[in-house]
């Protein structure tokens, strides 16, 4: 009986009752937030910049430039690499959850040994 009962609940009710928080990109009021050890970071990527840098937070995504082309997901891919040397995490570390051919992604990275500057000043 309880299964059909989880079946007739709705997507929020189900979260409530299990624990589960949303990490979906309207539902987070950051551009960051921790599940665990795991930083969850939404970002508006530029490729094909000037040069690497990490911006300032626009809404809830945080805006990051790389030098790579966006040519079949390399600019995310060599994204996911500069920002294991930024959080001090291997390549591995860092899952894109999704936004691989787009600029908007969302980023998991398990237990980072350092964090940028931005997420600093929000933690203090």
């Amino acid at each position: 009986m309880a299964k059909k009962r989880k079946a007739r609940m709705n997507v929020q009710e189900l979260a409530q009752e299990e624990k589960v928080v949303s990490f979906h990109p309207r539902d987070m009021k950051s551009f960051y937030a921790w599940d665990g050890d795991i930083l969850v970071l939404n970002i508006l990527g530029t490729p094909s910049a000037k040069k690497d840098s990490i911006g300032k937070p626009k809404g809830n995504e945080l805006k990051i430039s790389v030098t790579a082309a966006p040519v079949g997901g390399r600019a995310t891919d060599y994204m996911v690499k500069w920002l294991a040397k930024e959080f001090d995490v291997s390549k591995s570390d860092i899952e894109v959850v999704f936004g691989r051919m787009n600029i908007h992604k969302q980023l998991r990275i398990k237990n980072p040994k350092k964090l940028i500057r931005v997420i600093e000043k929000m933690e203090k």
